[in-house]
């Protein structure tokens, strides 16, 4: 089964649809970091049934949807296809019916995954087992993702026992044992749950038969309790009867009460009515009156406001006529202000500008000294810095000069002692070329290794084949072990539960009678019939229920002609002889039934099958199971379980010992495999050691001979360096030679330092006395415009002050007029006022007559209105009365109809047939009603407790029997299937592991190989650790690169543990080839050298077998060695595109061209 393609559509960054094509050899996808290439490795393990989110870097599995950019909105479905070729037909049954299967594996946002092949709806365990049989999935070795190296790298060695499992193909294996386990957990907990439920329905059983005697009882009390449920019911119906006869006739006699006394109180309302048509004129004529009254007394206070205001307002016009004046002499003060203040501001002024005559001279004459002054500063600065300037330049290129002449003695130095070195060891390089006869001593030592260690691999072939066929016995005695244990083990659990069952109370203070009794088999059910409960008091009389022991009868009655004793098949204490001698047996029912009249008083009669026959008539037929009888059955296969328990633990113990033994011989063959191994790999490191050591030899001397002619050509380059240093010193000093007079210079340049300091000091004052001049012109002008706005200022403020005065004199004269008017008022206020008084007088003395009338009516009203609410209130009391007899009477007939309708809930008939339908007749003396009542509280008490009665237990013991039967049915499919399980399980064990030794041994031997591959020599091997069961043992890496000595993988350096690892994945590859590998970026960590031997090792494998490689890569030797290739860009950000080229196409079209 082959890939051939891939088809995305929604996934991840792949939001467009986009296929990718896997043909025979190596394809390759590159691309810029972020841009999508792993996500097309996802997709192919996503669509071979990747269950973890975190696998596929998310955080829950919707995750793998694209979720959007701010271009595109997000998608709520992904979708990933995988086109197989089949033609081989290999794959499982149910899909082998084309030559090429589709695999879809869609999901949908929030809805989970769902899986199609060839267009059918698969579960996801199917299409994983579709590819693990194809020996790939998405946890398959050939699926190496970015991290997987160092995951290998830093793995537990357990952890590492995958790869070999995986080579050996015994992953699926894992998965049907684990399935098998479980199902034989799932069977031995069913059986558990069974048996306990068994032993529940035996115990409901029992229930069932004494609920089945209650139910009977419960009839019985229940016929009683319905015919004294209907005697009184009767006499509720007769008594409620009477009951409303009388009520009837109240009700007539409160009927005519009520009419006579609404006649009264329609008078009464009549005359209240009379009275109350006056009331509203009188109010009328009152509410005038008062308004009359109110209208003049508002007219009264409105005079006393006015006066008020007019006396307010004539002091506020006094405190404003105040105000003016004061206003006026603040006016005249400001005046005052103004006018002196002009004549200062005009003197000042005056004064500023008799200065400003001289000042333009002066200033004048200040930037002339300070114009030369600066003139004569620039002349010698410029001077300074050119004598500066060459000063230092001389000094610089004398100290270069110094130095160099140091450097030139330093390297003459440094020259002479590798002269002296480079004679010492052309000396030791002719000395180590002279060493042939001891190079040939090694090769020799080398070929006698290499020998050793291939005869040593000869017996670690035995020793690993002597170990295969010591654990397959060892194997074989751990099944018969474990069979045999679980034989005594289910025996063991089932007598002690059996024994559990059959105890009763303390057996080890009172133990019952029936565990010293023995009976012959067949007699048991006999015995428990006879005897029943009996058999379980104990034979200790401290016992409250115990057996005593009595003498045998002195004169015994014997059983009837031809019945043999019950004692000739018991066998117990002497306590229970008396009462066995008086039991007879009898073949079969017809017999007892015939000697039934025989018996003697304290004799019966029991058969075989159960059936009792006693003196005074009673009776038990055959099958009524009694628990002596069962107890005495459980008893008799307890003592045959524990003779077969003795046996299986007698055979377990025999096969333990087996067991033990081949363990014992498998632990040494192991031993010796180790041994063997060790033994190989030390042989191996000698041979490797002793070629290395040839190696070294050989490899010294040409080093030697190559170092001579090498230390030879040094030399002559040495004394071609000394005359060329020789020359340039003598060079160096000539010039240094010529520079003279530096001292002196630089004397003469501190000189003119300071006499250009001083000079600055006096321009620093010059210019100090220029400024000064400066800033008091500018002073003595920006006085002159500050007093020219102060002038204005208060020219402005006197001719406001005048224009102020004369509108507060004219506000004074508006002021005084009114309030002249004011002061006549008051007078008019005062006559008016007067004439008021005298209309408020009579006003309020009509008003009061008014009131008088009115209190006078509304009087008489109320004692008209007081005596119809007597009369009110009695008819209420009477209608009250009348209601409460209609009530009673409403209420007797609703008893009446409960009674009624009880009678036909009941007894399903009428009132008058209660009597008859539990057959009684009306003249038939009835009880009293308390006394029908205590009797039927009586028997429901009674009734009640019961408790709760099962009316179909007989039903339900029937139908609980037949499913007794077929559970009993199910445990022992169940026991059998447990077996089953067992068995096979053991099997799958077995097989493995042969197949993972065997697989250990083939990756092995291709990890040596491929190793010496990837890094051009050294040397490689895997060892089995931490347990003796391959299943259960560690996967440990020893690797000696060229050079280095043997040790584990984790101690190499990081490009060298990568290599290792991937030589480990090639070889679990190479034992169990998939149809794909894909290697996501493992080219990483490696130079260009390594590189290259991995991408040959690519090929050949390729060209080898059928696989067809998928590689991720960023390395251009990688890219180079492709069959063709394909690019993933994100022009769009966040979404990704792929682009291929057939580089093998291309190649062709080139050598075509």
């Amino acid at each position: 089964m082959q890939f051939n393609r891939i088809r995305l559509t929604g996934f991840k960054s792949f939001v467009e649809p986009t296929e990718l094509i896997i043909d025979d050899g190596l394809t390759g996808v590159v691309g810029p970091n972020g841009c999508g290439k792993s996500n097309l490795v996802e997709a192919l393990r996503w669509a071979m049934g990747e269950t973890s989110a975190k696998q596929m870097r998310g955080g829950e599995m919707d995750d793998v949807i694209f979720a959007g950019t701010e271009d595109r909105p997000a998608r709520n479905l992904a979708e990933v296809m995988l086109f197989l070729d089949n033609s081989d037909r290999r794959a499982p049954a149910h899909f082998n019916d084309t030559d090429e299967l589709d695999v879809v594996r869609r999901i949908e946002r929030g809805s989970g995954s769902s899986y199609r092949v060839n267009g059918i709806d698969v579960r996801a365990r199917d299409v994983q087992t579709l590819f693990a049989d194809a020996s790939t999935g998405a946890r398959s070795t050939a699926m190496v993702s970015q991290g997987r190296i160092g995951a290998i790298i830093n793995a537990k060695p357990t952890q590492r026992r995958g790869l070999l499992e995986e080579a050996a193909g015994i992953t699926g294996l894992h998965a049907r044992r684990h399935e098998a386990e479980l199902r034989l957990r799932g069977a031995e907990k069913n059986l558990e749950r069974l048996e306990d439920i068994v032993g529940a329905l035996e115990e409901q059983h029992r229930l069932l038969k004494r609920q089945s005697r209650q139910a009977t009882r419960y009839r019985n009390l229940s016929d009683h309790i319905k015919q004294h449920e209907a005697i009184l019911l009767h006499l509720r119906w007769t008594a409620a009867q009477s009951e409303r006869a009388a009520a009837a006739e109240h009700l007539g006699n409160i009927e005519t009460l009520v009419t006579e006394l609404t006649h009264e109180v329609t008078n009464a309302t009549k005359g209240q009515l009379e009275v109350s048509s006056v009331l509203p004129d009188l109010r009328q004529k009152e509410g005038e009156e008062a308004a009359r009254l109110q209208r003049i007394l508002v007219k009264r206070d409105a005079l006393d406001a006015e006066e008020d205001r007019i006396e307010s307002l004539r002091r506020e016009i006094q405190h404003r006529i105040n105000q003016i004046d004061a206003d006026r002499e603040r006016e005249k003060t400001l005046g005052n202000d103004a006018a002196e203040a002009i004549e200062n501001l005009e003197n000042e002024a005056a004064a500023i500008r008799t200065a400003q005559a001289s000042e333009a001279d002066d200033l004048s004459i200040a930037k002339n000294k300070l114009a030369e002054a600066e003139t004569d500063t620039e002349n010698r600065e410029r001077m300074l810095t050119d004598l500066t300037q060459a000063v230092v330049a001389d000094e610089t290129q004398s100290a270069a000069l110094k130095r160099q002449l140091t450097e030139f003695e330093g390297r003459r130095k440094r020259l002479c002692d590798r002269r002296e070195r480079i004679i010492c060891e052309q000396k030791e390089a002719i000395d180590a070329a002279d060493g042939e006869a001891e190079l040939e001593i090694a090769r020799n030592a080398a070929e006698t290794a290499r020998q050793t260690a291939a005869d040593a691999r000869t017996a670690l072939q035995q020793a690993e084949a002597k170990t295969a066929e010591m654990r397959a016995a060892e194997n074989d005695a751990r099944e018969e072990y474990q069979n045999a244990g679980t034989a005594a083990a289910k025996l063991r659990a089932e007598q002690e539960a059996l024994a559990e069952i059959i105890e009763f109370g303390d057996p080890q203070l009172w133990p019952p009678m029936i565990d010293a009794v023995a009976v012959e088999a067949g007699y048991e059910v006999a015995l428990g019939a006879a005897l029943g409960d009996d058999l379980i008091a104990p034979t200790d009389e401290a016992s409250p229920i115990h057996w005593r022991t009595l003498p045998m009868f002195t004169a015994r009655r014997e059983l009837p002609k031809g019945v043999r004793s019950l004692s000739e098949v018991v066998r117990g204490p002497a306590a229970l002889m008396r009462r066995l001698s008086q039991i007879g047996l009898v073949d079969n029912d017809a017999e007892g039934q015939r000697l039934h009249n025989d018996l003697e008083q304290g004799q019966r009669l029991v058969s075989m099958q159960g059936a009792l026959w006693r003196w005074d008539g009673y009776t038990v037929t055959a099958g009524a199971p009694t628990s002596a009888a069962t107890r005495l059955a459980k008893r008799n296969r307890l003592e045959d379980m524990r003779v077969e328990l003795h046996s299986s633990d007698a055979k377990a113990a025999n096969t333990l010992s087996i067991y033990e033994l081949s363990k014992t011989a498998a632990r040494n063959a192991g031993a010796a495999e180790r041994q063997a191994r060790e033994a190989v790999w030390a042989a191996d490191a000698k041979a490797q050691e002793t070629n290395d050591e040839a190696a070294t030899l050989a490899e010294k001397t040409a080093e030697a001979r190559s170092r001579i002619s090498s230390l030879k050509n040094a030399n002559e380059g040495l004394d071609s360096d000394l005359a060329e240093l020789n020359a340039q010193e003598t060079s160096v000093r000539r010039v240094l030679d010529s520079l003279i007079g530096i001292d002196e210079r630089r004397h003469k340049v501190e000189e003119k330092h300071a006499e250009l300091a001083k000079q600055r000091a006096v321009l620093a004052d010059v210019r100090r006395a220029h400024d000064r001049l400066d800033q008091e012109t500018e002073t003595r002008s920006l006085r002159l415009q500050a007093i020219a706005d102060d002038l204005v200022s208060w020219k402005t403020r006197s001719a406001n002050a005048l224009k102020q005065l004369e509108q507060l004199t004219e506000r004074r004269m508006q002021e005084v007029n009114e309030l002249q008017k004011l002061q006549v008022r008051p007078e008019e206020i005062a006559k008016e006022r007067s004439a008021l008084l005298d209309l408020v007088e009579n006003a309020e003395k009509a008003r009061n007559e008014a009131v008088d009338r009115l209190t006078e009516a509304e009087n008489r009203q109320e004692s008209l209105t007081q005596e119809l609410r007597i009369r009110e209130a009695r008819l209420a009391e009477t209608r009250e009365d009348r209601v409460r007899r209609e009530a009673a009477v409403e209420q007797i007939d609703q008893s009446l109809g409960m009674i009624s309708e009880r009678i036909k809930e009941q007894l399903d008939c009428s009132p008058a047939e209660a009597l008859l339908s539990v057959g009684l007749k009306k003249e038939d003396k009835l009880p009293e009603r308390h006394f029908a009542e205590n009797k039927l509280e009586r028997l429901q008490r009674e009734l009640s407790n019961m408790g709760p009665v099962n009316l179909r237990a007989e039903q339900e013991a029937s139908e609980l029997d037949e499913k007794i039967q077929s559970m009993d049915t199910e445990r022992e499919d169940l026991v059998a299937a447990i077996a089953r399980l067992r068995q096979g399980i053991s099997g799958l064990n077995r097989e493995g592991r042969e197949r993972l030794l065997a697989g250990f041994n083939e990756v092995d031997e291709h990890f040596r190989e491929l190793f010496a591959k990837l890094f051009g020599g050294g040397r490689a091997h895997l060892r089995l650790t931490e347990a003796d069961d391959p299943l259960e043992a560690g996967l440990e890496v020893f690797a000696s690169p060229p050079g280095k000595r043997l040790q584990s993988m984790t101690l190499l350096s990081g490009g060298e543990q990568a290599l290792t690892a991937l030589a480990l994945l090639f070889a679990v590859f190479l034992t169990n080839p998939a149809p794909i590998c894909v290697l996501d970026e493992v080219d990483a960590p490696l130079d260009d050298s390594n590189v290259d031997r991995f991408c040959t090792l690519l090929n050949e494998m390729s060209r080898q077998s059928s696989t067809r490689f998928l590689l991720v890569t960023h390395h251009r030797l990688t890219m180079a060695r492709m069959d063709r290739l394909y690019g993933v860009t994100m022009s769009e950000r966040g979404v990704s595109q792929l682009v291929s080229v057939d580089l093998q196409a291309a190649e062709k079209l080139r050598e075509t061209a």
